[in-house]
């Protein structure tokens, strides 16, 4: 009985420095890591987080967090105000 698979996958060098990074502060490794997501995917039977593209409103907001510009809010509906949602 086979007891593990190998998954051959391209990566940027920098995003995977900096994600192996915080799974050593985890205390993980990117196996149990792959195999967390791969074991969420099966359970939920899709991808555990959202894949979505911002809507424009989110993108300037994330645009002027970037920017060190980024306004803090003490409640979403603050937040809601400021850019009208």
């Amino acid at each position: 009985m086979i007891r593990s698979q190998m998954i051959h996958a391209r990566i940027q060098p920098a995003l995977k420095r900096e994600a192996e990074k915080v799974f050593r502060v985890l205390g993980l490794t990117t196996s149990d890591v792959i195999n967390a997501l791969y074991a969420q995917v099966r359970l939920r039977k899709g991808i555990p987080f959202s894949l979505d593209i911002p809507n424009s409103k989110t993108q300037k907001a994330i645009q002027e967090a970037r920017k060190n510009k980024g306004v803090t809010f003490k409640t979403v509906e603050e937040f809601d105000r400021r850019y009208n949602i």
